[in-house]
């Protein structure tokens, strides 16, 4: 159900916050188990976070990810996954994303411009 960000806040129906990514330039680079257990950057994330520079960035709901959001044009979803434990996802259209409003590391609360590092992953 659509609403205000104060009802969605207040709600305790479904898995919380989210963002629905329609094709309107807002992307969404999903790094799943970038983080060790001792909270520490995994050296493959961290190469994508130093790339992706100065963008919203935040912990996911699994407490090991992170998402960093930034202004991209992503027609096509794409999945990368190595045996190397490296698993990405580059999202900008059909998709839902979870948030917890966790930033990252003092990460800005803005978006930025993504759209190079979007074309270098999903080459």
């Amino acid at each position: 159900m659509w609403g205000t960000y104060k009802n969605a806040t207040e709600s305790v129906a479904g898995v919380g916050l989210g963002f629905v990514l329609n094709g309107d330039g807002v992307a969404c680079i999903d790094l799943d188990h970038a983080l060790a257990s001792d909270g520490t950057v995994k050296p493959w994330a961290a190469e994508i976070l130093r790339q992706a520079g100065s963008t919203y960035t935040e912990v996911s709901a699994s407490g090991d990810g992170l998402h960093i959001w930034g202004r991209a044009d992503v027609r096509q979803g794409r999945r990368i996954r190595r045996e190397d434990g490296y698993a990405v996802e580059v999202y900008g259209d059909g998709r839902y994303i979870a948030m917890t409003g966790h930033r990252f590391r003092g990460a800005p609360t803005t978006i930025a411009d993504i759209s190079s590092l979007v074309e270098q992953l999903t080459a």
